[in-house]
């Protein structure tokens, strides 16, 4: 959904800030949007320090919207993973330059 928006909206994104905090994004705000999901998700810095920032540069608006797309991606995540959904074959296959780029490939039970 990333790429797919980003190509809508022309932005540059660079992937591998997913995995590397010093890379940009490409996307007005991103990097500071990864602090909020590893904030969340990983308890890096406070979360009222991230929702501060988020709403100094993007403003409150974009800190419901973004709170509200990791709250529904945490969702789909757990119901897929607690429900036993694999990933299709196909879907590995077309993603495979992108689960090796961010080495995500030891999370996918084959």
């Amino acid at each position: 959904m990333l790429r797919a928006s980003s190509i809508a909206f022309d932005y540059s994104l660079d992937i591998d800030a997913v995995v590397n905090p010093l890379v940009p994004t490409g996307v007005p705000g991103g990097n500071l949007l990864l602090r909020l999901v590893d904030a969340v998700l990983a308890d890096t810095e406070p979360l009222a320090d991230v929702h501060a920032a988020i709403i100094d540069e993007l403003g409150p608006e974009a800190l419901v919207d973004a709170a509200s797309v990791l709250g529904n991606f945490e969702m789909m995540n757990r119901v897929a993973e607690a429900s036993g959904i694999p990933i299709p074959a196909q879907s590995i296959d077309r993603d495979r330059v992108l689960i090796d780029q961010l080495d995500i490939g030891r999370f996918i039970k084959y």
